[in-house]
């Protein structure tokens, strides 16, 4: 059954023994990082800061943190089972007779009962703000890293609309508060909420509305991270993983729609011809993304629960709470990659790379050079295009064991012939490149080479055990007197 809410989720962590409330009194700069960073490292449990220094709310951080946690809050005991579900409903045909349309039926029964419903009022509008008593600083908004040039908003649902087609977009940008009522709106360039801003600017428009959400049910703030197609409704994904509608409700100053479940909303605009600096800002590369130049945010209201509950997340080098939102990714979207190429078979993102740096995949390899167009599909995909090395390997290799892929790795691959390397789009926190947005990547084919692809010498096989001698082993294991972690 999907969540009512964010607090119900909170239920559910405790119950299984996966949250912690902590009473003591913390300070949301650096101090709620440094506690926050050690749990993660330690792959430990989500925290619920009870007493937040300077504010009168709590504060909701590592809630996605672990695999279990990601299962608990889409709500399956199995990731991979999202996937299944979302290649069934691709699989099935657009009605063509009357037979067809009858066993349809389900089909659109199901479509009914995820598309976002709306309604008149919800929790998030127990408080109004507007005017002189906004004040976004109110809440316990954290300062992450030493170095960050203010304290930001970490895990907001920002909503906006293409001002062309009016289709809805969700998207996860961090904001740089700049004061009670302004903050930065971290738009890179290849995001769509930066294209609808563009869209904007060309059509003449002097603003664009923003709803920002804080704290809504764990379907909704997924969604706002995930990789779906230009003009697919993030709340119609959040509906399909919580099988049940995402319910809306029309914002009090801004022609936007949000969930009506949330904890804090805030309304405003953003000009297309005002920009400021944003950042520095401690990052999900390890590494600090330095100032640059982005679209400011302008607060007309604020509407929340009377006792909001702020969630927050941190980024750093890994293992992080975004790490395991990106294995969660990895595993869902699969099924409907290997729909677009068969020859897949498996595919991971290890934490090492922070989602773009690095991707695995393994597959049946048919002709040669097949690793080579798997490449050149990645690099040509949606938000893969950012992927700097990708490692293919034959399809009898776990890429989720990253041992066993660097080992293939240092053994089946001769550099010069083995390796490509390109340029194209980079994701706009890569520092490493020359040139903002773009520079080189590489690929490596770690597959076992074939006379076909110029490798005349005999390939050896690999070291494998007997199956009788292993299953020897295993029946008498305990008469050896070994006792093994």
């Amino acid at each position: 059954m999907a969540y009512k809410d964010l607090r119900a989720f909170i239920k559910t962590l405790e119950k299984a023994g996966e949250l912690i409330r902590v009473k003591e009194e913390v300070d949301p700069v650096l101090e709620v990082t440094e506690i926050t960073d050690r749990v993660s490292k330690k792959r430990g449990p989500a925290l619920l800061f009870e007493n937040v220094k300077n504010s009168q709310h709590s504060i909701l951080i590592n809630a996605f943190g672990s695999e279990k946690r990601m299962n608990l809050s889409l709500e399956v005991d199995d990731l991979n089972d999202l996937g299944k579900r979302i290649i069934n409903l691709v699989d099935r045909n657009v009605p063509q007779n009357f037979m067809d349309k009858l066993k349809s039926l389900p089909m659109l029964k199901e479509l009914n009962q995820i598309l976002p419903k709306f309604v008149k009022t919800g929790p998030c509008k127990e408080v109004i703000v507007k005017g002189d008593d906004i004040d976004i600083e109110k809440f316990p908004i954290l300062q992450c890293w030493p170095m960050d040039g203010g304290k930001f908003i970490t895990m907001p649902n920002v909503f906006t609309k293409d001002p062309e087609t009016g289709a809805r977009n969700c998207g996860m940008y961090r904001m740089h508060v700049y004061d009670a009522k302004t903050t930065g709106m971290h738009w890179h360039l290849h995001h769509h909420g930066a294209d609808h801003f563009r869209k904007a600017k060309k059509m003449g428009l002097e603003k664009i509305d923003v709803a920002v959400v804080l704290g809504s049910d764990p379907a909704v703030t997924y969604s706002a991270t995930a990789p779906v197609p230009d003009g697919v409704d993030e709340m119609l994904l959040a509906g399909f993983i919580r099988k049940s509608s995402v319910e809306l409700v029309k914002c009090e100053t801004v022609d936007l729609e949000v969930p009506a479940n949330s904890e804090i909303v805030i309304e405003g605009y953003v000009n297309t011809d005002e920009f400021r600096t944003e950042g520095p800002f401690g990052d999900h590369t390890g590494y600090y993304s330095l100032a640059d130049s982005y679209p400011v945010f302008h607060i007309t209201c604020i509407t929340h629960r009377k006792d909001a509950i702020y969630p927050a997340t941190i980024v750093g080098k890994p293992p992080m709470e975004d790490c395991y939102m990106g294995v969660a990714t990895g595993k869902i979207f699969l099924p409907l990659l290997k729909k677009q190429v068969p020859e897949i078979v498996d595919m991971a993102l290890p934490l090492e790379g922070v989602f773009h740096n690095m991707m695995f995949i393994s597959i049946n390899k048919k002709y040669p050079q097949h690793a080579k167009k798997i490449m050149n599909f990645v690099w040509g995909t949606g938000q893969m295009m950012f992927t700097k090395m990708i490692v293919v390997v034959d399809d009898d290799v776990d890429v989720h064991n990253t041992s066993e892929v660097l080992w293939r790795m240092g053994n089946n691959v001769d550099w010069q012939r083995d390796t490509v390397i390109t340029e194209g789009p980079l994701d706009a926190l890569d520092h490493s490149s020359p040139f903002a947005h773009w520079g080189s990547k590489i690929g490596i084919d770690a597959t076992k080479k074939w006379e076909t692809e110029g490798h005349m010498r005999q390939w050896p096989p690999d070291i494998v055990m007997d199956n009788d001698i292993k299953e020897l082993v295993d029946k008498k294991w305990k008469k050896y007197g070994i006792e093994l972690d």
